[in-house]
């Protein structure tokens, strides 16, 4: 793998992409890389070309790379961590807080532009990283929940809570600010880092979405965020260039962003039961799967929005909308029909087999006055189990058969996420209990030993 890492970061340096950091992660196998950051369209580019490399040389090693959300039950999954900020024309990070009246002016303008359009267009960006491999993957424990909010730390979340309240605010070292937009306490940078939970994180200068699926491209992502934040600030400008006292009227503005759009900062645990209660009680959307999320790009705001700024039309959004929900339909029928030939074609008739060795050993063992219950028991649990997944493997394909019947695209994935899907998890629920009870030697697949561990 060492060698491998080595040679990826060798061919992606002779393209351009600049690979900084590299380390293991909590899978087996598992191993993170990081690009050097650049300007959006360019790093979507790289993204794609990392991933095609990663898989090329990976091959030339002996080895494969699972770009797969979720490639295995009850081991961590993968994804992006992607890094977005917003920079000026001379290359001034509008996200760093700075250490002057006003740099403290604009970043301020900017975070609570950012606040207001990530909670306004929760779903907009929950859709950004909604397939079916990442379904799989986001709310365990592994991936922040469906539920879109903002890290953005306590040190900044005193700066906020001071400036809607009025009052001032202690720094560490015991300096008081008056706060307002003529001065800002300095921050640590890897204050809000450390938080995995969170879908949507403010980390020193930068925000790091935390949703998207190993396997995604970055592009839906970075143009729905730099839509929603041209949005933001469009309306930000209309009201201010009104205004007779600019900092008056920017205060007066910033003060009515953080009490109408507060609701999506969180800075707690958001794999807890309690956090889901409590968006809920926030009205903060929980789009659990991609059936869930996708229609949302039709939402007559999203629609405005997108054609303000020329980036989609109406057209194309339904367009995109139909393609990916086809798209979501096609994988899980795909892995549906792989599931259900490996059913017919080498468990049944492993799990058969094994049946029948135990029962010819039982019937030998009774023959010879000798004692037989174990055998006998496990061949009533193979028996038991057989039968059920037989059935289960029924009931799978009725279900694909049924969805496939259906002409509406959106009702079409509706019906492949509720149906189909389910039954996919009845016929694997019965084929692990399988595995456990037939011998490794004549188990058809390689247990999770040989592919993760090689034993």
């Amino acid at each position: 793998v060492s060698d491998f890492m080595k040679d990826l970061d060798c061919e992606l340096w002779k393209l351009g992409i600049y690979a900084k950091t590299k380390h293991n992660e909590v899978a087996p196998a598992q191993h993170e890389l990081a690009p050097i950051f650049t300007t959006s369209n360019i790093a979507a580019d790289h993204n794609q070309l990392t991933m095609e490399m990663m898989k090329k040389i990976a091959l030339k090693h002996g080895l494969v790379c699972l770009l797969h959300e979720k490639p295995f039950a009850g081991v961590n999954g993968s994804g992006k961590h992607n890094n977005w900020s917003i920079s000026s024309n001379d290359g001034q990070n509008l996200l760093d807080p700075g250490d002057t009246p006003l740099h403290n002016m604009q970043f301020l303008t900017f975070l609570c532009a950012i606040i207001k359009g990530v909670h306004e267009y929760a779903p907009l960006l929950r859709l950004s990283a909604a397939s079916a491999g990442n379904d799989h993957r986001l709310g365990a424990n592994e991936a922040p929940p469906a539920v879109v909010s903002i890290f953005i730390g306590d040190d900044l979340q005193k700066v906020l809570d001071a400036l809607e309240n009025g009052t001032n605010i202690k720094t560490d070292q015991d300096l008081e600010f008056v706060i307002g937009v003529d001065a800002l306490p300095n921050f640590r940078k890897d204050a809000t880092d450390r938080n995995r939970t969170s879908p949507f994180a403010f980390t020193g200068n930068k925000f790091e979405f935390r949703m998207l699926g190993s396997a995604d491209s970055i592009s839906c992502t970075n143009t729905i965020m730099n839509t929603i934040v041209a949005q933001e600030l469009c309306e930000f400008a209309d009201k201010l260039e009104q205004a007779e006292d600019f900092d008056k009227a920017l205060k007066e503005l910033l003060i009515q962003t953080i009490k109408e759009h507060k609701a999506i900062i969180f800075n707690g645990n958001g794999y807890s039961d309690e956090w889901l209660e409590e968006a809920a009680r926030r009205g903060l959307p929980n789009l659990v799967s991609t059936v869930d999320a996708l229609p949302h790009y039709m939402d007559p705001q999203n629609i405005a929005m997108f054609e303000k700024f020329h980036v989609y039309t109406k057209e194309e959004i339904a367009s995109r909308t139909d393609i990916l929900l086809e798209n979501y339909s096609k994988v899980i029928n795909i892995e549906a029909m792989t599931m259900l030939d490996m059913t017919k074609k080498k468990l049944l008739p492993a799990a058969m087999e094994y049946g029948k060795k135990i029962c010819d050993t039982a019937i030998a063992k009774k023959q010879l006055g000798l004692d037989a219950s174990a055998e006998t028991k496990l061949a009533a649990d193979l028996d038991s189990n057989t039968a059920k997944m037989y059935e289960a493997m029924q009931a799978l394909e009725s279900k694909v058969n049924a969805a496939k019947e259906i002409g509406d695209v959106l009702e079409c994935a509706k019906a492949y996420r509720s149906q189909v899907f389910s039954a996919m998890s009845d016929l694997r629920t019965y084929a692990d209990q399988l595995e456990m009870l037939v011998s490794a030697e004549d188990w058809p697949l390689p247990p999770y030993s040989d592919l993760l561990f090689n034993v």
